[in-house]
């Protein structure tokens, strides 16, 4: 689905990524984890075009990500902090997308109706909570069904009811043959989630494959665990590397 070759990208004097090849297979839900400005939201950007590599190649079904946005007709994106005009209603902003989908494509309700929105849809934004915005957020990138799914921290202000049920359809869509990266900082519900994890660290991928090996290598008992093992291996290192 996703193949990254020799992906780098610097902004100003910061390296955030470094020469990065990877591969996310379709089907199945890849996570992306790390620390704080390891690259994993400025990879998701340059999936979507939204922002250019210094170095490398991406491909999104064999298709190179070179400014065309064609490609992006069958991805989904939950960005992990909404921004939506305030003088919308959700009722809006749902039939905007499909105006910009075109009336071919068919939309799925499902999660507008199974998040409870239905007595919001016709409220301005500007009013709605923090959660609420991010319940539209998370049935407009669900709508069309897309292929593709990339969710930013996908959980985040949502109540616990809300968060299962995306996580619930996560699971439907994920059995359905739907590809989802997803980068959350909530390693207890990847874990639960993901088929596949991608631990980007000091710009670079520091492993690549399923939850419970990157426990085995780390030695740990959860996910969580895992990561916070090899930050501290990671930064005792560097630091040794220093002082010789």
């Amino acid at each position: 689905m996703i193949t990254a070759r020799g992906i780098s990208k610097s902004f100003g004097k910061l390296q955030v990524l470094r020469d990065v090849d990877l591969d996310i297979r379709t089907g199945g839900v890849t996570a992306i984890i790390g620390p704080n400005a390891a690259g994993k939201t400025t990879f998701n950007r340059m999936v979507l075009g939204l922002v250019r590599p210094d170095t490398g190649v991406i491909l999104v079904n064999n298709r190179a990500v070179n400014g065309s946005a064609i490609y992006r007709e069958q991805i989904g994106y939950m960005q992990q902090a909404p921004r939506f005009p305030d003088n919308l209603c959700a009722a809006d902003l749902f039939d905007m997308m499909a105006d910009l989908r075109g009336s071919a494509v068919k939309r799925d309700d499902e999660l507008i109706d199974a998040l409870g929105l239905g007595p919001v849809l016709s409220t301005p934004v500007r009013v709605l909570s923090g959660g609420t915005r991010q319940k539209i957020n998370a049935a407009l990138a669900f709508l069309f069904s897309p292929a593709l799914l990339v969710l930013d921290e996908p959980t985040a202000a949502l109540d616990p009811v809300s968060s299962l049920t995306l996580k619930d359809k996560i699971r439907r869509a994920r059995a359905e043959g739907t590809t989802f990266v997803i980068t959350s900082h909530v390693l207890s519900e990847l874990e639960e989630l993901a088929d596949h994890v991608v631990f980007l660290l000091d710009g670079g991928v520091r492993f690549a494959g399923s939850p419970s090996s990157l426990m085995a290598e780390a030695g740990e008992p959860t996910l969580e665990r895992a990561a916070a093992r090899l930050m501290r291996d990671h930064a005792r290192d560097t630091l040794l590397q220093g002082l010789s």
